[in-house]
């Protein structure tokens, strides 16, 4: 098999957190005894050489490290891990390279070694400024410290993005405004605004708190957005704002249907091969167990092909997240499928005024963004 010219990301999976939170459905494991952080470098740097052979000579577009709490890890555990990535791969020039952080103290006092190191964007886990909502969330910050935080990051990194939540238990649309607000003045280039949503295996799953009711939802909704496009904040997926050139560049290609590789416990991978003359697209996932992660030699738990009759709902269900959409020739250079394969859905769509009936674009309408599960089920085969 070949490999193609798809944009190719890295995402990095830190799985462990000081204490996981009420809300949280992620692969994080909460720190009860001492981190075996060089253990894990060594072994994402195994992992990364196994999908070097995988992805060919492709550049790295873009590197994210996520967790769990990676900003637990030692400035000089990702100055060896990008050293051994900037071994393997070529870095496309201005490659963003994010880390996820945490506002308390601990993690502020290492920003400055994190640059050093060549992280050059920092996405900070805020998700409210009002102490007492944090409390009922879990977090282990303060307002003062995420405002202390997000002040600090400014000042090291070229960008920064601040993420927050609205809908919490017992906010009020007056709260969430006053969110938007403070985050506004601290000058993030992107802010991630997410409603909270209960998850499945979660805690508030099993005691779910009282959350505010469905006018108060839409109040939130649109008053904020209003406020972060009067702020210079363009919605360009559906929980990102960001002001000019401040999007990340990394959730871009996720949202392209670009390929992408995973390493760390839990993480996922995407990858579009030549095999022939047709495309096949294959997902790989890693061990989800810290320590089954480390000690597995294959380390791929699962792996699996895209079937082309899965192919058009896959693309749409990243690509009309973005609000203006997407090239329409990515369609086709990325699904392998004909655009023309997928008339009748697409007349579907316009019919019901949910796609916009541009030539050169896939776009959702605002009807289109307001129900876009709607809009996606005209591409389920």
């Amino acid at each position: 098999m070949r490999t193609t010219n798809i944009p190719l990301s890295l995402y990095v999976h830190i799985p462990w957190c000081v204490r996981k939170c009420p809300y949280c459905d992620f692969n994080s494991h909460q720190v009860r005894d001492e981190l075996p952080e060089e253990a894990y470098i060594d072994r994402l740097i195994e992992d990364l050489k196994i999908e070097r052979v995988r992805a060919g000579d492709r550049p790295i577009h873009s590197i994210f490290i996520g967790g769990g709490t990676p900003s637990l890890f030692k400035p000089e555990s990702y100055k060896r891990l990008l050293n051994a990535i900037r071994s393997e791969f070529r870095l496309e020039e201005g490659a963003e390279i994010t880390l996820e952080a945490n506002p308390g103290t601990f993690e502020q006092a290492r920003f400055s070694g994190y640059r050093s190191a060549g992280i050059n964007r920092v996405s900070i886990g805020v998700q409210t400024f009002n102490n007492a909502a944090l409390e009922r969330l879990g977090r282990i910050h303060n307002a003062d410290e995420a405002i202390a935080a997000i002040k600090s990051a400014r000042a090291i990194f070229e960008r920064i993005n601040i993420d927050l939540m609205h809908g919490l238990p017992e906010q009020t649309p007056e709260q969430a405004i006053s969110d938007l607000n403070q985050a506004i003045e601290l000058s993030p280039d992107q802010i991630s605004w997410y409603q909270l949503t209960i998850e499945p295996n979660t805690e508030f799953a099993a005691k779910p708190p009282q959350l505010p009711i469905e006018e108060s939802l839409w109040a939130i909704q649109e008053e904020g957005q209003a406020l972060l496009e009067s702020a210079g904040f363009k919605q360009y997926e559906i929980s990102a704002f960001a002001r000019e050139g401040g999007a990340s560049k990394h959730n871009i290609n996720y949202w392209q249907f670009g390929d992408y590789i995973g390493i760390g416990a839990g993480a996922h991978g995407k990858m579009t091969y030549i095999k022939g003359d047709e495309l096949a697209i294959e997902r790989t996932n890693k061990h989800r167990q810290p320590k089954g992660y480390i000690e597995n030699i294959s380390m791929i738990a699962g792996q699996e092909t895209i079937d082309v009759e899965d192919r058009p709902f896959e693309f749409m269900l990243n690509a009309l997240r973005l609000n203006d959409g997407v090239p329409s020739h990515l369609f086709s250079e990325r699904t392998g499928i004909p655009l023309a394969q997928i008339t009748p859905e697409l007349a579907k769509a316009y019919e019901r005024g949910l796609l916009q009936e541009y030539v050169e674009r896939l776009a959702p309408t605002n009807e289109g963004r307001l129900f876009l599960n709607d809009l996606l089920t005209q591409f389920i085969d």
